[in-house]
């Protein structure tokens, strides 16, 4: 095991922290906590696995992200106060796991012989759509329709690696770490400038 997957499965423990806090405002019990957790931390990989056709699912193919994703829940309930006066810290955690799981699909994606077009759309959904189906399952508008720059940061990135790959050949390890530095710093100087892209529509009034 190496450190990629490690922090792959810290990742996952982070995420799953995300999607138990999602539900703090409802009157969810520990089942629907961990189904939320468990939604928000494999739901981006299972998609982006399901449309290149990838089998065993990661989660089911390796039983320690579900007990990553245990560990998430758990850790929600004992800390919660704690958790609840670290928001920025846990903004960080999600910075850093949609940064990771943005370079890890798009690897993926290239190791099933892709397009590159095709491998950066599928970063993207490995770090954005856990995250879509938790708004959606709480009645939030999704994170991606909010006006803030998430879901573009990772795909950013993601061309950024494929860029360095395709045309450079940069070092496998300084590549993914250049990229996933472009989404991180991308995601927060826009939460703390409040940057957004342009909108699509503009009010007549």
């Amino acid at each position: 095991m190496n450190v990629q997957y490690f922090l792959e499965l810290f990742g996952t423990f982070f995420f799953a922290i995300s999607g138990a806090l999602a539900v703090k405002d409802s009157e969810h019990d520990w089942f629907g906590a961990s189904f939320m957790g468990f939604i928000v931390a494999i739901g981006g990989g299972t998609l982006r696995d399901l449309l290149l056709d990838s089998h065993p699912l990661v989660w089911i193919g390796d039983i320690n992200f579900v007990y990553a994703i245990i560990a998430g829940v758990i850790a929600t309930k004992v800390l919660f106060r704690l958790l609840e006066r670290l928001r920025r810290t846990l903004l960080l955690f999600d910075t850093l796991g949609i940064s990771l799981f943005t370079i890890l699909g798009v690897e993926k994606a290239l190791s099933l012989g892709v397009r590159p077009e095709i491998a950066a759309i599928m970063g993207m959904f490995s770090a954005v759509m856990g995250g879509v189906i938790r708004d959606t399952l709480t009645n939030e508008t999704p994170v991606i329709f909010r006006k803030e720059i998430y879901a573009s940061a990772c795909l950013g990135g993601a061309v950024s690696y494929l860029l360095l790959e395709i045309f450079f050949d940069v070092n496998r390890q300084l590549n993914a770490l250049i990229s996933a530095s472009i989404i991180i710093s991308l995601r927060l100087l826009a939460v703390r400038y409040n940057l957004s892209l342009p909108r699509f529509y503009k009010n007549e009034s």
